[in-house]
């Protein structure tokens, strides 16, 4: 590993500062992805700021039912969090259900949006990969690719998001809240995370003198009726072979509205649009489900045949995670 120049900063713009000094600097949030990219020599940074002691750990729940979560608040505490618990349960779950319990205790919001894939090809650099470096190819598209995704993927790349918190939070709506020496900005959440297209190695819109200061979800009162669902090789730390957030609203058993988020499927956290629209106006039923789960699905990529099972998977777990929020609501009587 080559030399390393560190830094802490102790304001967010000591780190903006520490950026604009050294253009390839990279933050040092909980540490959990960066040590190991820097380990393998995935990523060859000239220089580490560490940010945590950055002023921006408030976890707040805002009068008008929205939530905002400062970007070093750590993924534990937001799971943890009773009004989270209570209002956004899916946020809550897939927090839990991220990586194991050291990790989530370190692990930070901001930092966790900021993730790099789990590709073997990308974190091995032995293989070639357009996400680590453009132009050179994708060791993934005739290697070992049963974590990779069916959605959102092009003939460049089509490593997988891993993310479990992301799923929930692009189904809410969420804005990323980003600062750099410009000012602050506003980001949807479902902006904030590319597709590879020709360009594997973007994956977001901020330039790399911005940091992530907070996360703002807007309210969704219905979202107290949500779930999510992790399906994996193994129930103990392990990333999904597909996931699903959903949150309902039945009026006399007719879908209302409805959010659904999917994981473990897609090269970004996949909001899925279809099934929402085919659903709002039907009964809640199976049937519906299941049409709804094959249209957003209809697109997916099945050329590679090591993770085309993940297709049905993705339908299933759709379908069972909205079946799950259905009998949560019946057992409450129908009350919201």
């Amino acid at each position: 590993m080559k030399p390393i120049a560190f830094a802490r900063a102790e304001t967010v713009d000591q780190a903006l500062a520490a950026v604009t000094a050294r253009p390839n600097t990279v933050f040092l949030a909980g540490g959990t992805t960066l040590v190991d990219m820097l380990r393998i020599g995935a990523m060859e940074p000239d220089n580490v700021v560490d940010i945590n002691r950055l002023p921006l750990t408030d976890l707040e729940h805002r009068s008008d039912g929205g939530l905002r979560i400062g970007a070093m608040v750590r993924m534990s505490e937001v799971a943890a969090d009773p009004g989270v618990v209570e209002r956004f349960p899916f946020l809550s779950i897939a927090l839990a259900k991220g990586a194991s319990a050291q990790i989530r205790n370190m692990a930070s919001m901001g930092g966790n949006l900021m993730q790099r894939v789990r590709c073997p090809q990308f974190r091995d650099i032995a293989y070639a990969c357009n996400k680590r470096n453009p132009g050179n190819g994708c060791g993934a598209q005739e290697g070992l690719h049963r974590g990779n995704a069916v959605l959102g993927t092009s003939e460049h790349c089509f490593a997988m998001h891993p993310s479990d918190m992301a799923i929930p939070l692009t189904a809410l709506d969420a804005v990323v809240q980003v600062q750099g020496p410009r000012g602050t900005r506003a980001i949807a959440f479902d902006d904030f995370f590319l597709l590879p297209g020709d360009t594997p190695h973007l994956e977001h819109p901020i330039t790399a003198d911005e940091l992530i200061v907070r996360i703002d979800v807007p309210p969704l009162p219905f979202a107290r009726n949500s779930h999510y669902l992790k399906v994996r090789d193994r129930e103990s730390y392990e990333f999904a072979a597909a996931s699903a957030a959903v949150a309902l609203e039945l009026t006399d058993g007719v879908v209302s509205d409805v959010r659904i988020g999917l994981g473990g499927v897609a090269t970004k956290p996949w909001r899925a649009k279809m099934a929402e629209a085919l659903l709002i106006g039907k009964p809640a039923t199976k049937e519906n489900f299941a049409a709804a789960a094959a249209t957003e699905l209809a697109a997916a990529d099945g050329s590679h045949e090591m993770n085309r099972f993940k297709i049905e998977l993705a339908q299933r777990t759709m379908v069972r995670t909205l079946e799950t929020v259905t009998a949560q609501i019946a057992q409450r009587g129908g009350r919201k």
